[in-house]
């Protein structure tokens, strides 16, 4: 499967996997979960992580470097489109010039579900100046295919709220979104253990982002290894072909042109 790589924004990525940085105990278990993961792609938020904002404390990117890791600034903690389009563009500042952002614009502090009304409003704006968007939204077919109208370059369905670890609750909605986008599909969001990245993956996917579940571990490292596994299986499974499912049995040994 050598081949087989993730284009995002005409770029290629060999690992599907994309994770975080939020909730390790320090920089280090932060830096060993995230080489562990084999990920390429490292979300960053903007409004909660060092990334040379404040010189006085320790910078993430002495960790994460830009020339190992595709950095992928988010605007998590925004409420409205004004918040996440200042928080993008102080990321394009702090980054040279880095155009690749993930949009998420939350809707109350209980459930992080999206505001898709203030989504909208900042993804026009954002790809209006240049932006590359990955966007985090609800499972809704519709608001999938109006954002990539709109010219996101991936859509980023939520599987479940935002560290629930509940896993894939929305099979059919995903499979909808996947069957008609033009641009790749990765669940943000709900994932709690390695069947449930695998589970995703089989849907059809494109790829699975994901921080709680890595960092909230018992063993990030671990885990880290675990996802990345089971995000490779999932993806070789969805390839493969499952078989049929049907109500009745079919011999692994069928019985004709037996011996005796």
């Amino acid at each position: 499967m050598s081949n087989d790589t993730l284009t995002i924004a005409g770029s290629d990525y060999r690992s599907r996997l994309l994770v975080g940085t939020g909730k390790y105990r320090d920089l280090e278990q932060t830096d060993a979960a995230i080489r562990e993961s084999g990920a390429e792609i490292v979300t960053v938020a903007i409004r909660r992580s060092n990334i040379g904002q404040s010189a006085d404390e320790p910078n993430l990117l002495d960790v994460i470097s830009p020339e190992r890791h595709t950095i992928l600034p988010n605007t998590a903690g925004c409420y409205t489109a004004e918040d996440a389009v200042r928080t993008c563009r102080l990321a394009r500042e702090l980054l040279d010039g880095h155009s690749l952002v993930k949009l998420e614009v939350l809707g109350d502090t209980t459930t992080l579900y999206p505001e898709m009304r203030e989504t909208f409003r900042a993804a026009e704006q954002l790809v209006a100046d240049g932006f590359q968007v990955m966007v985090y939204m609800t499972d809704d077919p519709i608001a999938a295919r109006q954002l990539e109208d709109i010219g996101c370059v991936a859509v980023m369905p939520l599987a479940a709220p935002i560290g629930s670890g509940l896993g894939i609750q929305n099979r059919y909605n995903l499979r909808t979104i996947i069957e008609n986008a033009g641009v790749p599909v990765l669940v943000d969001a709900g994932v709690g253990t390695a069947s449930d990245a695998a589970v995703a993956m089989e849907l059809g996917c494109d790829g699975v982002l994901m921080n709680t579940a890595i960092a909230g571990a018992r063993d990030p490292v671990r885990m880290a290894r675990a996802m990345r596994f089971a995000v490779q299986a999932g993806r070789d499974a969805y390839l493969a072909g499952r078989i049929p499912r049907k109500r009745h049995a079919s011999a692994s040994s069928p019985l004709d042109g037996t011996f005796f």
